[in-house]
């Protein structure tokens, strides 16, 4: 973490005022500008940890405009000289959101601003791969290998497409390809040799997306991105001077996954494809039977501690490197294609040995563990660490000031995420009137566990879609539960019930929106992202409380680590934290009115329970039917 530069009170006051003025200005010129008295305040707060480079956390409620408020914290201090500023998302929607709102309202002012949207290198086309795919001689091996399932249909689309598009980005698409046809036309960072040793390496889109943040005033990236650069050791972003992390309560999660390793048959595969001829396939299908048998199992020693899983990793390792060799040497009349497929396919050898000496030798400060995934069950070994606070100390607070902020910020996240105790931290609260636009509403019910409890819920459930005239977003902890809930609704009520397999999340979200009485039924993926201001969305059900699965790898090893207290300091918070993402779908704006009905009656009457309700808004609770019909009423 950079050293606190201990600026004077008055440096700091200088540029708390100088944000505030910006804030005023950019707000000044929005169609739905309103007092924000919670929004100066972070602003201020942003500011002044710049000015002296300390970490700052800030928790900003909803309806706060936090986006607005650390980026006009930020860059009055780039216009003094600094470099640039990285903001990290845990959503496209909020990348979008940035891009093309908020920057854009505060380059009206600070009319020279520059930014960039940066993502992964999977992400973009690659024009080696595009000219190698649409060569006449690779032709035929599309045919044979994709055109039975309609994926070679994509293939040449996305063809045609890299013959138009300017930067390459999938996002672009007008159709969402399947992995097998995307996989043909771009390359990831463990397969890509580099735009040097690139015979497109010139025009590579990748390369141009990243030249264009290195030229940004402020590069918007994904918390996989920020992982990655953090696994890199500091070497995929810019220089940059600020970091803000927004949505911060996913950070843990998901930098543990970035900076760990995953391993299946699929990606030996993959990387097989890449060397003609390779012994690859055979040790394939050796790790494939080796991971079968302990599918849903935690590997307490790590893979070196699984005999069978140990000898066919070693033997995988050994035949890698055999391959490795013999790529070292071009042969004769090699053309620039063969040339860039050779050093592609080297590339992808020394990124899966590293990932494999990686998984031998993972320490106990990392979880190993075996899961699957695709209908047709593949297994893949995952190791990750159980605590990212040093490396992300060590290669990323150690050059930038931190700034993390989110709507919920879940008890001792600084000292996990490496800030210790330097970090101020700050609630700035929310501009919504909680109490009288919102009603909390925990019905008494049985057990979540007892037989009669989801027949209970349903009824309850059906109570509620009608007292509010439809208009709901019912969240679930499972899609058992979910289609369940699902089935028995379509036969209880008159209103349109969306179901989250029915359409992808974007057109759902619409769809919802659009038709003000439906209701939408939806698993965790929807718990956060959801934007349905207005009555659209004026009733969320929650059906159970969101705690994590006790068979879960990584939070088995947190509540290993913090023993006999492990559920107050490792469970609780986690669903408080979710709870309140959930709940927080609901008063999107000063004029929203709801209820949040949370059908689990723990929330009610377990010895936990003022824990997790001190993570949700100050809504006004009841657990009387009669309090929600004369709300709705």
């Amino acid at each position: 973490m950079p050293s606190e530069r201990l600026a004077p009170v008055t440096t700091r006051r200088s540029a708390a005022d100088r944000a505030e003025r910006l804030l005023e200005k950019v707000t000044a010129g929005l169609p739905e500008r309103e007092a924000r008295p919670q929004q100066v305040e972070m602003a201020r707060a942003v500011a002044e940890a710049v000015a002296g480079g300390r970490p700052l956390v800030v928790r900003a409620g909803t309806g706060v405009g936090k986006s607005l408020a650390y980026l006009c914290g930020v860059v009055p201090s780039l216009r003094a000289g600094g470099t640039r500023l990285v903001v990290a998302t845990a959503t496209k929607a909020l990348q979008d959101q940035l891009a093309g709102k908020d920057l854009p309202a505060v380059a009206e002012v600070e009319k020279d601003l520059t930014w960039a949207i940066l993502k992964g290198r999977s992400n973009y086309l690659c024009r080696q791969a595009a000219a190698e795919a649409s060569r006449e001689a690779d032709m035929p091996t599309l045919a044979l290998g994709l055109d039975r399932t309609g994926i070679g249909a994509e293939v040449t689309k996305l063809l045609a497409w890299a013959k138009t598009t300017q930067t390459g980005d999938r996002a672009e698409l007008d159709f969402e390809p399947r992995p097998a046809a995307w996989s043909s036309v771009s390359v990831g960072s463990e397969e890509c040799p580099g735009a040097q040793a690139c015979p497109s390496g010139p025009v590579c889109l990748a390369e141009a997306a990243y030249e264009r943040a290195r030229e940004a005033d402020v590069v918007v990236v994904n918390l996989h991105l920020l992982g990655a650069h953090v696994a890199s050791g500091g070497f995929i972003l810019p220089e940059h001077d600020v970091v803000v992390v927004d949505e911060a309560h996913e950070t843990e999660d998901v930098l543990s996954a970035s900076l760990g390793v995953t391993l299946n048959p699929g990606r030996v595969a993959a990387v097989a494809r890449l060397v003609p001829g390779s012994a690859l396939v055979r040790h394939r299908d050796a790790l494939d039977r080796a991971l079968t048998p302990v599918i849903g199992r935690r590997l307490a020693a790590g893979a070196k501690g699984e005999p069978t899983v140990a000898a066919a990793l070693g033997d995988l390792a050994q035949v890698v490197r055999e391959e490795r060799g013999g790529l070292r040497v071009a042969p004769d009349g090699e053309d620039a294609d063969a040339k860039a497929r050779r050093e592609r396919a080297a590339k992808a050898l020394d990124s899966l040995a590293a990932d494999i000496d990686t998984v031998l030798g993972a320490a106990d400060d990392f979880v190993t563990w075996v899961e699957s995934s695709g209908a047709s069950a593949v297994p893949s070994l995952r190791v990750a660490p159980v605590d990212v606070g040093e490396e992300l100390a060590s290669v990323l607070w150690s050059s930038a000031t931190p700034i993390l902020t989110s709507a919920t910020i879940p008890p001792g996240i600084s000292v996990r995420l490496g800030l210790a105790d330097r970090a101020v931290e700050l609630d700035v609260g929310s501009p919504f009137d909680y109490r009288t636009q919102s009603l909390l509403y925990v019905p008494r019910l049985s057990d979540v566990r007892h037989p009669k409890h989801e027949a209970e819920a349903h009824a309850e459930l059906e109570f509620l879609i009608r007292a509010a005239g439809g208009r709901t977003l019912a969240l679930f902890t499972s899609w058992r539960a979910m289609r369940a809930a699902r089935a028995a609704m379509e036969a209880a009520v008159a209103f349109t019930v969306l179901g989250q397999d029915d359409l992808p999340k974007p057109a759902l979200i619409e769809a919802f929106r659009t038709d003000e009485t439906s209701c939408l039924f939806a698993t965790m993926g929807f718990w956060q992202g959801v934007d349905v201001p207005g009555d659209a969305c004026s009733l969320v059900v929650i059906d159970r409380l969101p705690f994590a699965r006790p068979d879960d790898p990584v939070a088995e090893a947190r509540r290993e680590r913090a023993g006999p207290a492990a559920f107050s300091i490792v469970d609780v918070p986690q669903a408080a934290v979710r709870l309140a993402q959930g709940a927080g779908r609901l008063i999107r704006t000063a004029t929203d009115r709801g209820v949040v009905a949370v059908l689990d009656p723990r929330l009610a009457e377990a010895a936990y329970r003022p824990a997790i309700l001190a993570a949700l808004p100050p809504m006004r609770r009841t657990r009387d039917r009669a309090d929600v019909t004369t709300f709705f009423g």
